[in-house]
């Protein structure tokens, strides 16, 4: 799965990316893909759940399916 939203803000965190696109169910699930090591952005892992995720970042998490999130800067919607 394939997805791209569009930054209001200059960032959102990590965690919190994870769930508004509705690949963890809550924080806790958020916590337990990142801390397992099944989150990169820009190609590194990253065991930071409140990592600033900025425009131009990719984050994929290695589930099945994949999913890859690109962020895009946006002045109008938070998630398009």
């Amino acid at each position: 799965m394939e997805t791209t939203i569009k930054l209001t803000t200059d960032f959102i965190k990590l965690d919190s990316l994870l769930k508004l696109e509705g690949v963890a169910e809550s924080g806790g699930d958020a916590k337990h893909l990142i801390r397992d090591g099944l989150v990169t952005v820009n190609g590194k892992r990253t065991t930071q759940r409140g990592k600033k995720i900025r425009t131009g970042d990719v984050v994929e998490v290695r589930v099945e399916p994949r999913v890859r999130i690109t962020v895009r800067e946006s002045t109008q919607e938070g998630k398009g």
